[in-house]
């Protein structure tokens, strides 16, 4: 009996941006143990843990499938049983890069234990086919994210007294630390943007320390200001002080930030006086002469 495990991958940026695990590795193990109903039951909801090599080595006889996500974040693996698949199984996945993390040669993929579940098998002829879909939520994304020192900004352009999306602009963050731009992007058509840079971009060449309470550790993020372009005419511009904002500050790697612009109006052009006070102004002609035109 052949049995297909199709489904989709995904991770929450903010309320309104997913983005898929494109290119990571899903893994699908046997259970070490028996599960009770009540650990099924929450199961698929546990969060993220990362493993460690150790961890991995100790279950690799049971890894049961592997394989590919594409772009969009979908998987399909299949297996061969001779029996009725009702046992729950062990779902991992594997990552070496999110987006937004600037290629430095090659990367060790870090395991991370998705859930363990039992699928809703449907049998369609000789194969049974189940399907599974899961949304990383959005503080295990950026605790990942940290880990590859990959951030991400995502948001809309609005005008500031509509709040209508503005688009298409270019939109550029900087690091209020040094004045140095971090990334940029185009905004779609209805103003929305993703911003992706990566530690490398807060800090150059150097990784910036903090030390905080007598621990020292990595910056969790730069305090942001932004540009916004339209082609290469700058339009608005903040104020850096803005980075001094609580939720402009060491902005975590999943943050969104919507920017309320006014865009430049057209140039009001100089209006055209018509009438008698033009005439009065621009005809060199007598005050008597005007007297017999407009006085009655």
């Amino acid at each position: 009996m052949s049995y297909l495990l199709i489904g989709n991958i995904s991770a929450l940026i903010s309320e309104e941006c997913i983005e898929p695990l494109a290119n990571a590795r899903i893994r699908i193990y046997l259970p070490v143990a028996e599960y009770n109903s009540e650990d099924l039951a929450r199961g698929i909801f546990k969060d993220l843990r990362q493993l460690s090599e150790r961890d991995v080595q100790a279950k690799a006889e049971r890894l049961l499938a592997e394989s590919k996500l594409d772009e969009r974040g979908n998987f399909s693996l299949g297996w061969e049983d001779l029996h009725l698949f009702t046992e729950p199984l062990e779902m991992d996945i594997c990552l070496n890069s999110v987006p937004g993390k600037q290629s430095s040669g090659q990367q060790d993929w870090i395991q991370y234990h998705l859930s363990t579940f039992v699928p809703h098998w449907k049998r369609s002829k000789e194969k049974y086919l189940a399907a599974f879909a899961y949304v990383v939520p959005s503080d295990m994304w950026s605790r990942i994210r940290e880990d590859f020192g990959a951030w991400v900004i995502t948001g809309m352009v609005k005008h500031n007294e509509t709040y209508e999306g503005l688009g298409t602009y270019r939109v550029e963050a900087y690091n209020a630390h040094n004045d140095k731009l971090l990334g940029w992007c185009l905004s779609n058509e209805c103003g929305r943007y993703k911003l992706n840079f990566s530690r490398k971009d807060i800090s150059g060449s150097r990784l910036l320390y903090i030390i905080k309470d007598d621990k020292t550790g990595y910056n969790q993020g730069p305090d942001v200001y932004f540009k916004v372009y339209d082609q290469n005419q700058l339009i608005w511009s903040e104020s850096k002080d803005m980075a001094l904002q609580p939720e402009r500050r060491h902005i975590p790697p999943c943050t969104k930030l919507n920017l309320f612009i006014k865009p430049p109006g057209s140039e009001k052009k100089a209006a055209r006086l018509t009438g008698w006070f033009n005439d009065f102004i621009s005809n060199t002609k007598t005050k008597s002469h005007y007297k017999d035109l407009y006085v009655m």
